[in-house]
């Protein structure tokens, strides 16, 4: 079995123009993702989590060329995606899906749901008559949904049933990797858990990898094998999830880490809590050097003078930080 990574992302930047006047010219540039590397090899999880406008949802779009990266390269089982031609990138986009993060917005209300799982097998050739009819009862078995399921409508259904047939439908070419983002953040908690373990089963079962995007660290935690931190369109820290957790290397994850709850009430009140000051600064003006030194506690003279690259700081583990280059805790 190869053990090249299934997904190569190097440099990924996705800018978006700012435009104003008569003439509508740019007058500057979002910098949603800049700079953004990591790989997911089959059959993984890669977490990527951050704050709400860090850049995570626009990187899983990008990479499924949903939109149209800046620069950089994303290659899917060493194939480069960059330019290539609408037939060769529906051929790839067969072993390539995602699911949303609202269910309620990402199936058609107006198609019943066999229509709508069955719709990929369709446009690709895969199956119809019959045949079709039969793979849709078998996905929605797959995903613990009635055969009755097909013949209703999306509105039918509550938000946790809705995202197991939206998972349905991302499973239906029995694809290599899935995105998935934010797929349990508009769910209530009981059926959040649901979900990821269904996530989980279908892993085991199929050996798809997923990139799973959340704010959720708790929720990361669950259900990844690595996980990647962003800040303001760049990765700060990339770990195996036992390692992040254990021992978190940048001072942002740290914050991140000491704002999820803890059950023990005693534990919750003895944590020391790390509470950032100040806002989230534009991703159309980003601060010079270290993206995060305005809002760091740790900040020193070269944090907004030079901007720190990920480095190894152990196994897998990789951090943007001058703090641990300089030994300092």
């Amino acid at each position: 079995m190869s053990t090249a990574p299934l997904l190569e992302v190097e440099d990924l930047e996705v800018h978006f123009p700012i435009r104003g006047g008569l003439l509508s010219r740019p007058r500057g540039h979002v910098r949603a993702v800049d700079g953004v590397s990591f790989t997911i090899a089959r059959g993984e999880t890669f977490g990527l989590v951050g704050e709400s406008g860090c850049g995570k949802t626009t990187a899983g779009l990008a990479i499924l060329r949903m939109i149209q990266p800046t620069r950089g390269a994303v290659r899917f089982e060493g194939r480069a995606l960059a330019g290539l031609a609408p037939p060769a990138l529906r051929e790839v986009r067969r072993d390539m899906q995602i699911v949303f993060q609202d269910p309620y917005s990402a199936i058609n209300p107006r198609m019943q749901v066999g229509e709508s799982i069955g719709e990929p097998l369709l446009v690709h050739g895969i199956a119809k008559g019959d045949v079709l009819e039969r793979r849709v009862r078998a996905l929605l078995d797959l995903v613990g949904m009635p055969a009755s399921a097909a013949a209703r409508y999306p509105h039918q259904f509550s938000g946790g049933q809705r995202q197991r047939l939206v998972i349905a439908r991302a499973l239906a070419l029995r694809p290599k990797l899935i995105v998935c983002d934010e797929p349990v953040s508009a769910l209530d908690a009981s059926v959040q858990s649901q979900i990821l373990n269904l996530l989980g089963e279908l892993q085991r079962t199929f050996g798809v990898a997923y990139l799973f995007i959340s704010h959720d660290l708790s929720v990361v935690r669950h259900i990844s094998d690595r996980v990647g931190v962003m800040y303001l369109g760049r990765l700060v820290e990339v770990a195996p999830t036992d390692a992040l957790f254990a021992a978190p290397q940048h001072p942002y994850t740290l914050a991140l880490m000491s704002a999820i709850p803890l059950p023990d009430p005693q534990q919750q009140r003895a944590r020391h809590r790390i509470v950032l000051e100040g806002e989230l600064p534009s991703p159309a003006a980003p601060p010079a050097g270290c993206r995060f030194h305005t809002r760091c506690p740790y900040v020193f003279e070269r944090c907004p003078a030079e901007q720190p690259l990920l480095k190894s700081v152990g196994a897998r583990h990789l951090v943007a930080c001058h703090l641990r280059e300089t030994g300092m805790p």
